[in-house]
Parts: C-alpha cells; structure tokens; sequence
C-alpha cells in the first residue's frame, strides 16, 4: 500500500514541487490549497481545496476530508511573506503573518494527529530569517518573529510527541525562486523540493526537533 502525505500550500511554488516529488517517490499526495492553480488539477493528486490553514472552519474542513486517512507524512508549507520594517509597522499585518505562519501549522497538526501514529513524521517549512543567532540584517519583524515562533512550536512538538513515536523536521528551503524569493534566488522550488525530502527520509526520533537547512547543515536557533 503507497504512503499517504499531506502538503499545505499545494497550489504553487515548493508546495507544487514537493507535490511533484512525492508522486515521484510512489505516495498517495493529498494536495491542500486555498485554490488551486492551473498546474495542480493536472496532477494524478487529491486536491482539498477551499481550505484557509489559518481559519479554524478551513481546518475543521480540512480534517473531515481527511477523517479515515491514515497520514505518513505532514507537510506544513503554507505561509506567506511579510517585510514590516522600524518606523512604519502595520501590528494587524504582524498578526495576520504570525497566524498564518506560526499558528496554522499548529492547528493543522493539532488537527490531524487522530491521523497519526507510531512511524508518522511531520515536516515545518520555516526559514533561516527565524534564528535569533542568525540575524544579522534586521528588517522584515513579521516574517522574522512568525519564524521563530514556528521553530519554537515545531521543537516543542518534537518533544511532545517522542512518546508517540512521532518525529518533526524543522526546515529552512534555501534561498528558492519562487513569488518569496525572487529570480535572484540561488535554486529552484524543485530542487529545494528534493533536498527536504532527503532531510525528511533522513528524520528519525534521534534528530527530531532540529533546526535543517534542506542542503544537510543544521542551522543554529
């Protein structure tokens, strides 16, 4: 029987990459997205549309599509980019990228645990910009502080969920050309894509927890 993954923010980007790379590797790819774009219904996927990660009714949605699915695999990427910088802050928007980015991926897991047992894994797309000790450049307090809560709650899960036999990957995709990143990125959703799926065939109960980026360094926190 094939392996059942379930990946937010399925519609673009490395969400349609990591789509892509598990049909690849022979899963059942349970596509979740808000809406989906052009590419994604011509995928051999299930598409659950309709669904706001960050809506309590969108994840309540969300679980009942998936209520007798038994889930391998929990791909946490959807997020989105935030840049308030020192001196014009908009707090709603902070709010808005924290709840999106830090809280959702909470709630879906929450969720879906029911769906999960002993030899699960579960994978947070987070970002470097979310490491205290890493921060050098200042700027973007949304996207930064959404990421390190992210971390915060994915090692925090790693440890909750050990007794489960559950473990969680915390990954930084590189810097990948997508509407995030840009074309001056360094490499593609595709790549990025198959590196973290190499991080997470490699996570086990001894690492779960750590901070990765999808190129095999462990960054610091």
């Amino acid at each position: 029987m094939s392996p059942n993954v379930v990946i937010t923010g399925a519609n673009r980007g490395i969400g349609l990459s990591f789509c892509k790379r598990y049909l690849e590797l022979g899963y059942n790819v349970y596509a979740v997205c808000r809406q989906a774009g052009p590419e994604l219904p011509n995928l051999d996927v299930i598409v659950i549309d309709g669904v706001d990660v960050s809506d309590p009714e969108g994840v309540k949605k969300l679980k009942d599509a998936l209520h007798d699915i038994p889930i391998d695999l929990l791909i946490n990427n959807a997020g989105i980019w935030g840049k308030e910088t020192l001196g014009s802050i908009d707090y709603d928007t902070i709010k808005k990228v924290i709840d999106v980015n830090a809280l959702a991926p909470l709630r879906v897991t929450e969720a879906l645990l029911s769906n999960m047992g002993t030899g699960s894994k579960i994978a947070l797309i987070t970002s470097r910009m979310g490491s205290i000790e890493d921060n050098t450049s200042g700027k973007g307090y949304d996207y930064r502080m959404s990421k390190a809560a992210l971390n915060m709650a994915g090692k925090t899960l790693a440890v909750d969920l050990s007794e489960e036999g559950i473990p969680v990957g915390i990954y930084h995709p590189g810097f990948v050309k997508t509407d995030m990143g840009g074309e001056k990125a360094d490499i593609s959703a595709d790549t990025s894509a198959e590196r973290i799926s190499e991080r997470i065939k490699e996570l086990n109960l001894n690492n779960s927890g750590s901070f990765w980026h999808s190129n095999g360094e462990i960054l610091p926190w």
